[in-house]
């Protein structure tokens, strides 16, 4: 008779999750002669930066990006949460207009959520911009700096320094990380007033006002084609609904298992998105804590009300600016 796969319990708080397989192979190994980064090392990583990955993904709908065979197999966009979920992992209901469908997906609110999805082979999280009391008002405007297949990193410094030098001038808090991949991404804490039309309308106007002092680094042409491919994208349809992008904490399905990390402004003239992997970002986080633990008070400024990002939108689109339809739902 077959033996089972090994297993191995892990203590989470008051919760006990059953990690199956943990030795199996999910990250290639990095030098000859070693194994990989297994299953129980992707664990061993959430549990190390176990605050932050709970406050990136508090209350929202997420999606999840599974490889039940590592890496080297397929990767799995997964709305729904999982079959065989314990009765305390807690989920959000959503509809989709576009099928006609509901799906209730992962709700995070403590780690146990967290780790119980690893064990369902998740390496990425993707949380919405807007929480289950009310999925239809984002509270998260997300301002993603998107590199073209030319464009240099530098390029992309550049542009996070006039992006800071506008949330400025806005009396902004903006809370910076590295996409986990070749870009960064800044989130800003806003009042959950407006629907994702009125959000992505003044992200478009956001981005317009970076593109006119960047100097020649940003295209904000709509169709990829047609962009120039050395710059930047300032891409505003990551706050269309149901568009979500990995969270801050988040590990990346890349083969150097790469974390999407919180920085300071002041590192990113430094900060290599490369150095960043689940076997560097738990000391860091050990040193320097969760450095978006205060994104929920806006930095101490407070949620941001974007009504003067909309008077932007309506001043350009007096002048003649649109902003393209939205993309579809997935």
């Amino acid at each position: 008779m077959p033996s089972k796969p090994p297993s191995v319990e892990i203590e989470v708080d008051d919760r006990v999750v059953r990690v199956s397989n943990p030795d199996r192979v999910y990250f290639p190994p990095t030098r000859s002669g070693e194994s990989g980064a297994t299953k129980l090392d992707l664990v061993e990583y959430y549990l190390a930066v176990g605050p932050g990955i709970v406050n990136a993904l508090f209350e929202r709908p997420c999606m999840l990006h599974r490889f039940p065979k590592g890496l080297a197999g397929d990767k799995v966009h997964q709305k729904r949460l999982p079959a065989g979920a314990p009765p305390w992992v807690e989920t959000v209901r959503l509809y989709f207009p576009r099928w006609g469908r509901t799906a209730d997906e992962l709700c995070v609110t403590e780690l146990g959520s967290v780790i119980w999805a690893v064990q369902m082979s998740t390496v990425e999280f993707h949380p919405w911009n807007s929480r289950r009391e009310d999925t239809e008002r984002p509270d998260e405007w997300r301002i993603d700096l998107d590199p073209g297949p030319l464009c240099d990193y530098a390029n992309v410094r550049r542009v996070a320094h006039v992006v800071h030098e506008v949330l400025d001038e806005l009396g902004v808090v903006g809370f910076p990380k590295t996409s986990g991949s070749k870009g960064l991404h800044v989130y800003v804490r806003i009042r959950p007033d407006h629907g994702f039309k009125d959000v992505r309308r003044a992200a478009h106007a956001f981005a317009r006002e970076v593109e006119r002092r960047a100097g020649g680094d940003v295209d904000l042409t709509w169709w990829r084609k047609d962009r120039d491919p050395a710059t930047v994208f300032v891409d505003y349809n990551q706050n269309t609904r149901d568009h979500t992008i990995a969270a801050a904490y988040s590990v990346r399905g890349l083969p150097d298992a790469r974390v999407s990390t919180p920085i300071r402004w002041d590192e990113v003239d430094d900060a290599d998105p490369r150095d960043f992997t689940i076997f560097t970002v738990p000391d860091r986080f050990a040193a320097l804590g969760d450095l978006h633990a205060d994104i929920d008070d806006g930095g101490g400024k407070g949620a941001y009300d974007i009504a003067p990002l909309l008077e932007w939108a309506e001043r350009d689109e007096r002048a003649g600016a649109e902003t393209p339809a939205e993309p579809d739902e997935e």
